[in-house]
């Protein structure tokens, strides 16, 4: 199953924001053997974001939604969501007593009484109104939950909510899809020929080891080794170690006959 995320912001296009989603959801697949396959920034344009997720239903993979999912003028993706799968929209019940939760521990806080009635409260059970047939993701900092469709999950834009929430659907919802982190990845400092020269090599290593990837990265002033290439190969699902390893030998020898110089090797 490919995973992709979309992060969802005029905030973030704009530079009002830094992104810190992309590199944490890369830790949390990571520490469970998985890797993200795709990324997309969009901006809060209702119309772009229904066609962007429906392309994300469509295509049954595990997508993660950052964003836009509260009740201001310029959150859409709830409603983006809704209008992506044909449905109409409901107060969640789950939704709507967490909610009720969280405004009681506002009043309790504040020293005065939730009323169910008042109006900041109507607004806040904005949030619970979801795509019907929706189920709701919990979210241990407020109790304002995310929701999910399929395999097509939103959550917050507040890193500090949208993290532990991504990590409770990988470990809750997906525990299956879990692998065994070990060698995935070896590389070498190549000096000494250019990324066209190598080409050959790098589609012959990849037809000779099948469910091996060869990766190539260049740069033209590291401060340590100057101009070179990262070059190297990682496995996929359900590659060996072995087989990772012999991919890697092949490699180095035609990097060796090729005549170009290797340095530092590194291991992931």
């Amino acid at each position: 199953m490919n995973i992709g995320l979309i992060i969802i912001g005029d905030e973030i296009l704009s530079g009002k924001r830094q992104d810190k989603h992309l590199a944490k959801v890369i830790e949390l697949l990571s520490a469970r053997g998985l890797s993200l396959s795709w990324a997309k920034y969009l901006g809060d344009d209702r119309d772009q974001l229904t066609r962007e997720l429906k392309t994300a239903f469509d295509s049954g993979e595990l997508v993660f939604s950052c964003g836009g999912i509260g009740a201001t003028p310029d959150d859409h993706t709830r409603q983006a969501a809704a209008a992506a799968l044909g449905r109409e929209m409901a107060l969640h019940p789950e939704a709507a007593e967490s909610i009720w939760q969280r405004v009681q521990q506002m009043a309790t806080e504040q020293g005065t009484v939730a009323e169910r009635d008042h109006p900041d409260t109507h607004r806040r059970m904005e949030m619970g109104v979801f795509p019907v047939g929706a189920n709701v993701i919990p979210n241990p900092y407020n109790k304002i939950p995310g929701f999910s469709v399929g395999t097509v999950y939103f959550v917050p834009g507040f890193p500090v909510m949208a993290h532990p929430m991504i990590e409770w659907v990988l470990d809750q919802q997906h525990a299956d899809l879990h692998r065994a982190v070990g060698l995935r990845e070896r590389s070498m400092i190549v000096q000494g020929a250019m990324e066209a020269s190598l080409t050959p090599l790098m589609v012959r290593i990849e037809s000779e080891f099948p469910g091996i990837k060869v990766f190539s990265l260049p740069s033209v002033d590291h401060p340590t080794w100057g101009r070179h290439i990262e070059l190297g190969v990682k496995g996929v699902t359900g590659t060996s170690d072995d087989a990772l390893t012999a991919a890697y030998d092949a490699l180095r020898q035609g990097v060796v006959q090729f005549g170009a110089s290797i340095g530092t090797e590194l291991v992931r």
